[in-house]
């Protein structure tokens, strides 16, 4: 067996270097942390801000994701700001989307504050200086610094991007070919008359298979079971008819925003209320791309409801047109072991491989796994609970950013971000230097929830970290995970001083 290397940072030294206060610390370079920074300077031009991010440059997953084809799931109308206008087609690669971030980072001048290759290792509040002292390593050069800062923003996403997750199979070291994670694809890899086998059925395997299905000899995917798939168009014809009207794209941005935050609100509503006919129209919708004699009950027919895992996006059903083709193919099986030259499944078959893509998911990180401290106690975040998804009981001054599941992360990025410059406007006003979520009195007995309801969500990304997550309770505001329909109204009108915030 062999795998791809993956690379070490430098070696750390031991004395820390002061880089000064800040009024807000933005930790993670990335649509959220980005999106932020706007909010941010729109609001509040004169305070102090500075971005930290692990990575060597912006984008987050889009920076990290470098596997054949690595494109958006959702459309871009509404993966996009509210404040910029998409202007490219519905569904865009990864390229145009790290372009549409760095045109905000020009336009809002926050490339000066971005500092590359930080990672936080360390963040302690003190109550005593109503400060955070975060602690940071600079992967280039080894250094450590210390920043100071009045609001601690936490903006790094929930991906693991140095620990993919990696099923152990067995017979894996006897298998002779290569074995590749999506999250750490070579860049020199030669597909050219390979036989690859890519593990998998989500949003990953989607993504990738079309991508590689022309330049290798043959790729199969191997799923243990299937996933829901939507076929949209690359292009929105509604954009192209107002285009070519010359309407302004600010108005274009905001009609298509609406009409994809509708088309996914319908459907997150059938989810639960009629997840049949949902069902039925996601299954029946793929069904006249597909070859003909295809199985569909046995590859195209999930286990779970519509929309309790992703549903993954196949722009112009370009993975269907790879299984027309004969360049892809679908098993449903399990694996049994892995042998010399490829997979023997549960059936007795042997799919004959000379590369294995283990597009398996990822590992979610709480927080960056950044160690975190309340006036010299370490924070048990499993024992804690969330406000609205946006802050943690008994941390002050810290908040965080976490996308919807449905619809497009960025969507909550603006949500949140109005909620937190609402939050500092009443800080403001109240004179007060700190502000964490505290239980009330008739909280006290409230169940602590694990982070996700499986009935609701039960991705295998969110089902193996439910221990190392934070808490949710079964009343407002100690919620989190809800549709944008139900933020929508929720968050903007949110009391902000309900008792469950305590200011000082």
């Amino acid at each position: 067996m062999t795998t791809a290397p993956t690379a070490t940072p430098a070696q750390a030294t031991a004395e820390i270097e002061d880089e000064g206060h800040v009024d807000v610390l933005i930790v993670g370079a990335g649509v959220s942390g980005i999106g932020f920074a706007h909010h941010l300077r729109e609001r509040f031009p004169d305070q102090s801000f500075v971005i930290l991010d692990a990575q060597d440059n912006r984008g987050g997953t889009w920076w990290t994701h470098r596997y054949p084809g690595v494109r958006s799931d959702s459309d871009l109308f509404t993966y996009g700001y509210r404040f910029k206008p998409w202007r490219g087609p519905a569904i865009a690669a990864g390229g145009e989307i790290l372009s549409y971030l760095d045109e905000v980072i020009e336009e809002d001048d926050l490339a000066g504050h971005i500092r590359y290759q930080h990672e936080v290792t360390d963040a302690a509040w003190s109550t005593a200086d109503r400060r955070w002292t975060v602690e940071v390593t600079r992967a280039d050069t080894g250094q450590r610094l210390r920043y100071i800062a009045g609001f601690l923003m936490m903006c790094q996403g929930y991906y693991n991007h140095a620990k993919p997750y990696k099923p152990r199979w067995e017979g894996m070291d006897r298998f002779q070919g290569l074995i590749v994670h999506p999250q750490q694809w070579p860049e020199d890899l030669d597909l050219a008359g390979k036989r690859v086998v890519v593990i998998g059925s989500g949003a990953t395997a989607a993504t990738l298979i079309p991508a590689i299905a022309g330049q290798a000899e043959h790729v199969t995917m191997l799923q243990r079971s299937p996933s829901y798939y939507f076929a949209p168009p690359v292009t929105d014809e509604l954009a192209e008819q107002l285009r070519a009207l010359d309407i302004p794209e600010e108005w274009t941005h905001e009609i298509l925003r609406r009409k994809f935050m509708a088309q996914t609100n319908m459907l997150a509503r059938m989810s639960t209320e009629s997840p049949a006919e949902l069902h039925a129209f996601l299954v029946e919708s793929v069904r006249p791309l597909l070859p003909e004699g295809f199985d569909v009950d046995k590859h195209l027919t999930p286990r779970y409801r519509p929309w309790q895992q992703r549903i993954a996006i196949v722009p112009d059903g370009d993975l269907f047109a790879a299984l027309r083709d004969g360049n892809a193919s679908i098993v449903t099986d399990t694996i049994e072991t892995f042998t010399e030259h490829g997979i023997k499944v549960s059936s007795g078959e042997e799919i004959p491989a000379d590369i294995v893509v283990s597009a398996t998911g990822f590992n979610m990180s709480l927080f960056g796994d950044v160690a975190f401290a309340v006036d010299g106690e370490p924070v048990d975040f499993t024992g804690r609970v969330t406000w609205r998804g946006i802050m943690i009981s008994g941390v002050p001054n810290m908040a965080y950013i976490f996308g919807y599941f449905r619809h497009s992360w960025t969507l909550r990025v603006d949500l949140v971000s109005d909620l937190l410059i609402r939050l500092m406007e009443n800080m403001a006003v109240k004179d007060a230097t700190m502000v964490a979520p505290a239980l009330r009195p008739e909280d006290a007995d409230m169940p602590l929830l694990p982070f996700a309801d499986p009935e609701n969500f039960n991705s295998g990304y969110v089902m193996r970290s439910q221990h190392l997550l934070f808490r949710r309770g079964d009343r407002e505001p100690w919620t989190h995970l809800l549709e944008l329909e139900q933020e929508q109204e929720i968050l903007p009108k949110a009391d902000l001083d309900d008792g469950t915030l305590a200011y000082r």
